[in-house]
């Protein structure tokens, strides 16, 4: 992780280098302003601070802030008048890496990993106790599973659903809520405890038909500052999906999705 100083130096360099083509010398300093201000984090950055930063005047600046806070892009601490990233910034990703943009930002993905698995693939995000399929491609060779867009499986069944919540912080008493969320249908909550386990520790979860008789999976989660905020799978029958198999679907995986996923957006590391 870059150290601070790392950080203002080439927050600085950045600025020179932009501010000299920039053809709206206003806009560019309130950008720049935003991106010293993302790694600050809620800490945030007093005045003379950023200025220094930036090598800006304190009076300039008090002007680019005061414009960006007008439009919610940056907030003030009360306590300490520090200046953070408003809600309106934070919101620009959550909006355009929201369900209804996912399934087009990631069909190419989706495209790209079932021609190099030559399986099913599917991406689904965790509404309540359930997956909610998105989007979901088949290859040439097709393969029987009851799946639609828009279908709800239950979240501790399917390896998409144990791939995101190994990665929203589901610690054991969460679990057990998820597993009770499946209804009447029995569920071994110790066996989905040790795949979640299993999937913080390499990255991607498996199902083995618990969700559906003869079909088993491998997903991976897609990561936001850390949390899943989606998850793709690779389904395949059960006789074809083997421990190497599944390796093997795993490392294409991660060497197919991550140059095609959105800014933003990565594979476990």
């Amino acid at each position: 992780m870059p150290t601070l100083g790392t950080v203002a130096e080439r927050t600085t360099a950045e600025q020179t280098t932009r501010a000299a083509g920039s053809p709206i010398e206003a806009v560019d300093r309130a950008l720049l302003v935003l991106e010293a201000l993302a790694p600050a984090g809620p800490r945030g950055m007093g005045l003379a601070e950023l200025a220094s930063r930036l090598d800006l005047h304190k009076t300039t600046l008090h002007r680019v802030l005061a414009a960006l806070r007008h439009r919610g892009f940056v907030a003030q601490d009360p306590t300490t008048g520090a200046y953070l990233l408003g809600g309106a910034a934070t919101r620009l990703a959550d909006d355009f890496l929201g369900e209804e943009n996912l399934p087009v930002l990631l069909h190419p993905a989706l495209v790209a990993l079932c021609a190099v698995a030559g399986e099913l693939v599917h991406l689904g995000v965790l509404s309540g106790g359930h997956v909610v399929y998105l989007d979901k491609v088949e290859p040439e060779r097709s393969v029987r599973v009851w799946s639609a867009i828009g279908r709800r499986s239950p979240a501790v069944t399917t390896a998409l659903g144990r791939a995101l919540l190994a990665y929203r912080g589901t610690d054991r008493a969460m679990l057990a809520g998820y597993v009770g969320a499946v209804g009447d249908r029995p569920v071994d909550g110790e066996h989905v405890w040790s795949v979640l386990e299993h999937a913080r520790a390499t990255g991607y979860a498996t199902e083995d038909e618990e969700n559906e008789g003869g079909i088993s999976c491998v997903a991976v989660p897609l990561l936001r500052s850390g949390s899943a905020i989606a998850a793709v799978s690779v389904t395949a029958p059960a006789e074809r999906m083997t421990p190497e198999r599944r390796d093997e679907l795993h490392a294409v995986m991660r060497r197919v999705l991550p140059p095609l996923l959105p800014d933003g957006l990565t594979l476990p590391g």
